[in-house]
């Protein structure tokens, strides 16, 4: 192989916030480090391009079990107590961290004490490409990972990739992996999500590991139509409207959407943010500036006119499904690798139910956090400087790079997304989900699937969008694969004909397989490991 070659102790596959605190760790730990992004560190990802709320609880006990009970029932009684008080823990420490150490310029609120339960993304990232870079880590931007490398034994050793500005491929030999590439938005245009095509599930299933809670993915957001900004809760102060300006019934952000996509099947839906005072929405500009950024250029007063939304797809985002934990360093059921933020599950804290930013970045502190860690004291175990003994490394990598039959010559990957896009997009398919449509989707994408694990195959820099394409397609057929094997309704995975919650289905459902997917259901464990001390 021609092009770059580098060998490293840890190599951190991402670079939002879980890879980006990855990273940080485990080079405080002492390992040598390499971060690949497929964008620029810093500025690529959901979090980089918006604001986020961040679940960050002082440890006093009302507060936290408040905290923790809060959102248990929405989540279906799926998340675990001891996963959620550790993550608490791990967060308020890691925000903290961030205002001394980062220097993270926190509001103060009324009384001068800094408020520390949010982030402006751009800032954020801003100053976590910088502690990074200072902790030694080295940083390749614009280099998408295409596929893990595996040794003799089965354990990941390293990765390859293309360079997109330098047009040429690299590999990076590491003693351990961790995967932190978000989850998948299938390229449905909400804001920041286009890098999130569920790259990070692909190789790990590719690897061996496992996924869990994929039927926790039909999360849409609610967006100003043919705009990208899904800021869904600001429109917990939305009145919304039918065409004629009635209201629409039942409609609402939270518990309502369900109304909105149904509506939209037939006909348009308005709204306005009517239900905002004037400290509300002086409050929403400073909390949210990049909302208002598209009225403000349409000449739109999004309190007092009216104006149309649509529901953008935003899949394993927002969703809680994604590679499944092993264990408390955020290690997987393959030797070597990690998992952090939306790529991995976050049903340990939030069961199969989640919003916008709060426990989602609560955990991608957290799980960043423990996984470089973890991956660090793994390819430290193995010797100095892991990488450079992983010699005899395979490439894992499958659909999209290396076709069962005849390769089929141009951009067939563009064929591939169009066709997974049209089962997973529509509101009526994944949203309003019921199981003869679940079944007829899935009979799609596995065709989808058969073809292109035969055909598809591209060189140069399209070698990154096939694997995309061959991600997307795999995602897809996970969650709904899960979501037939869920016959209830839990969550937000919501079955229009199974409307109930079943008590005999209170447990997780595990899922994994390429050529042939398989679903197995988990039972709750209450035997926790012992838990590792909250890390500085």
């Amino acid at each position: 192989m021609t092009g770059l070659e580098l060998a490293t102790d840890v190599l951190v596959v991402g670079g939002g916030p879980a890879a980006t605190w990855a990273a940080l760790k485990a080079a405080q730990a002492g390992a040598d480090v390499v971060l690949a992004d497929k964008g620029y560190c810093g500025t690529s990802g959901a979090t980089a391009s918006s604001g986020t709320g961040v679940w960050y609880v002082p440890p006093e006990p009302a507060a936290r079990e408040a905290a923790m009970a809060s959102r248990e029932a929405l989540g279906g009684f799926l998340a675990d107590r001891r996963w959620m008080a550790r993550v608490l823990d791990q967060t308020y420490a890691g925000m903290n961290e961030l205002a001394a150490a980062g220097r993270y310029p926190f509001p103060a609120g009324p009384d001068g004490k800094q408020l520390r339960n949010g982030l402006q993304g751009p800032e954020y990232m801003r100053r976590m490409r910088i502690r990074v870079q200072r902790a030694g880590a080295r940083i390749l931007d614009h280099s998408p990972v295409t596929e893990l490398l595996t040794d003799a034994s089965g354990a990941v050793a390293g990765a390859r990739g293309h360079q997109r500005q330098a047009g040429q491929p690299y590999r990076v030999r590491a003693g351990a992996v961790v995967l932190a590439t978000g989850g998948c938005a299938f390229l449905s245009g909400a804001l920041g999500c286009n890098v999130n095509t569920g790259d990070g599930a692909l190789f790990a299933a590719e690897a061996g590991a496992e996924l869990s809670g994929m039927e926790f993915s039909n999360a849409y957001g609610i967006a100003p139509e043919g705009t990208s900004v899904t800021k869904t809760a600001f429109y917990s102060f939305a009145t919304f409207y039918r065409e004629d300006d009635t209201v629409l019934e039942g409609a609402a952000s939270q518990g309502g959407r369900s109304v909105i996509a149904r509506t939209l099947l037939s006909e348009k839906v308005y709204c306005r943010l009517d239900r905002a005072d004037s400290a509300a929405r002086q409050a929403m500009r400073l909390a949210q500036p990049n909302f208002f950024l598209t009225f403000d250029r349409l000449g739109i007063d999004p309190f007092t006119q009216r104006f149309a939304v649509t529901l953008l797809a935003e899949g394993t985002v927002r969703g809680t499904g994604g590679i499944r934990i092993a264990g408390d360093d955020c290690s997987t059921t393959v030797p070597g690798l990690y998992a952090a933020g939306d790529a991995a599950t976050r049903e340990l804290i939030c069961g199969g139910f989640t919003g916008g930013g709060s426990h989602n970045a609560a955990w991608a502190i957290s799980s960043g956090t423990w996984a470089g860690q973890g991956a660090a004291r793994h390819a430290l175990s193995l010797g100095v400087r892991a990488g450079t003994r992983r010699l005899a490394a395979a490439a894992a990598g499958g659909a999209g790079l290396r076709p069962t039959g005849t390769p089929a010559p141009g951009d067939g990957f563009r064929d591939v997304i169009t066709a997974v896009q049209a089962e997973v997009l529509p509101y009526e398919k994944n949203y309003l989900r019921h199981g003869e449509q679940l079944t007829a989707s899935l009979r799609v994408l596995d065709s989808v699937w058969q073809e292109l694990r035969a055909t598809l195959h591209a060189e140069g820099g399209d070698v990154v969008r096939a694997r995309q394409a061959s991600a997307m397609a795999a995602h897809a057929r996970w969650m709904y694969a899960a979501a037939l094997a869920r016959n209830e309704t839990r969550g937000m995975a919501k079955r229009l004909d199974f409307p109930a919650q079943d008590p005999r289905q209170h447990h997780r459902i595990v899922t994994g397989g390429l050529d042939r997917v398989w679903t197995r259901p988990e039972p709750l464990t209450t035997t926790p490991d012992v838990p590792l001390e909250v890390a500085s």
